[in-house]
């Protein structure tokens, strides 16, 4: 049939039934290739590029206890076996993904933004934080691609948006790595930022590569409980009988029990000659390995960087207080999310603006402190004053604040001599 690029410089490929049959009959009898056009190549070597991977699918006659997830690496691992690992992710790129962008110079002064910091690609993302989301998102299972589509006219990038991984092969030419998609050279239109990378290597890895036994565990013990819960669990008593039974009456005395408790749900059990319950020591909590599973899941959510308690894991330090969340959120963000938002907006930098500018994110949604300490910050600091003026002006408090800039009409002027001060007008 035949091929189309689309709008990306892509093959479309329709697969569907031939639209002009032929003179075969059409019956179970007849093979479905030979009906309709002779217009199939057997092989294809052409090939077919697909816009979406399909997912692994069984067939009919594949056991049910065998898993589909080969062939697409730690995506397809990913949505097969913990959603710990995808809450994570989900949780990182989130939080990345809404702080806001900014451009500023080589000395640390903030710089108006360029278009692609609203928007890197209006025809497929709806804002930057998709954007974000999708690069982040890619850059944790271990790299991100980035294609430019558009320059401007000083050559810098206009336009651009993120690769599925697998549709760029990568390869060591002369020592270096270059990059294609359909076998044509697409370097010079790429940017390729590695979570982690190798001379040797030629792609990029991320933390569940070394975390791949996590993952199948993971899986294991999942489908173990839900095999476990599906069953109705292994009962905790057994009936003893004081005689030697054959395995039909152990089979006859299984049934009646059964058949009792069936009919008489909510009365107690009466049992006579001689029969009794023995509890088990093996509680459901210990069948299900429950312990096991959550520091298994922990251990995951270590890997991808992110607190087990802020993806419901169990913490073992009883109540959080206040305190202990503005910990766990400090060290979020500097042992985790800032290095990594850092290696991701350095590399964007170098290559999408000029050399001594730089893109980064606003921290300050998650590291902030609180109303009130922040108002004794800007307290001090509007104190500070030197031959240029204070250290920080009312407007910009507001402005930090979102405020407005322009105060509201007041009933009764504020004290000058009180904090209230510091909500008037501009520079003093």
């Amino acid at each position: 049939m035949p091929r189309e690029r689309d709008e990306r410089g892509r093959f479309r490929r329709a697969i569907g039934p031939p639209s002009e049959p032929n003179g075969n009959p059409i019956d179970a009898t007849t093979a479905p290739h030979t009906v309709g056009p002779d217009v199939v190549t057997p092989g294809d070597p052409n090939g077919v590029e697909w816009l979406r991977v399909p997912p692994p699918a069984a067939w009919s006659g594949w056991p049910a206890d065998w898993g589909t997830s080969w062939g697409m690496g730690a995506m397809s691992t990913l949505g097969a076996c913990t959603d710990t690992a995808w809450a994570c992710l989900d949780l990182n790129s989130n939080v990345l993904a809404t702080m806001p962008v900014y451009r500023t110079d080589g000395h640390g002064a903030q710089l108006p933004q360029v278009a692609w910091m609203a928007n890197p690609d209006p025809d497929l993302y709806a804002s930057w934080e998709m954007f974000a989301k999708e690069a982040f998102w890619s850059f944790q299972l271990g790299e991100v691609f980035l294609r430019c589509t558009a320059r401007y006219a000083t050559g810098w990038p206009a336009r651009f948006h993120v690769l599925e991984p697998w549709t760029v092969e990568v390869r060591f030419v002369g020592g270096l790595r270059r990059f294609y998609i359909d076998g044509r050279d697409v370097t010079a239109e790429v940017r390729w930022i590695p979570y982690a990378s190798s001379p040797s290597l030629e792609r990029g890895y991320g933390p569940l590569e070394a975390g791949r036994a996590r993952l199948v565990a993971a899986a294991v013990l999942c489908r173990y409980a839900t095999t476990l819960a599906q069953q109705g669990g292994v009962p905790t008593f057994a009936i003893t009988h004081p005689d030697e039974l054959t395995a039909r009456q152990i089979g006859d005395l299984q049934q009646q029990w059964l058949a009792s408790r069936i009919a008489n749900l909510g009365l107690p059990a009466v049992l006579s000659g001689g029969v009794t319950l023995e509890t088990l020591q093996v509680n459901p909590r210990d069948m299900a390995l429950v312990e096991l599973a959550q520091f298994n899941e922990a251990r995951i959510a270590v890997l991808m960087g992110t607190p087990p308690t802020l993806v419901a894991l169990p913490s073992g330090e009883g109540s959080l207080v206040y305190n202990n969340v503005q910990s766990i959120y400090d060290y979020w963000w500097r042992a985790w999310l800032r290095p990594k938002a850092q290696m991701m907006m350095s590399a964007l930098s170098a290559w999408a603006l000029p050399y001594g500018q730089t893109a980064e994110l606003n921290r300050d949604e998650i590291t902030r402190p609180g109303l009130g300490e922040r108002a004794q910050a800007y307290s001090v600091l509007h104190g500070i004053t030197d031959e240029s003026g204070r250290a920080l002006y009312a407007t910009e408090v507001r402005t930090m604040e979102r405020f407005g800039t322009t105060p509201p009409e007041a009933a009764d002027p504020p004290d000058q001599g009180s904090a209230l001060a510091l909500t008037g007008g501009g520079p003093t």
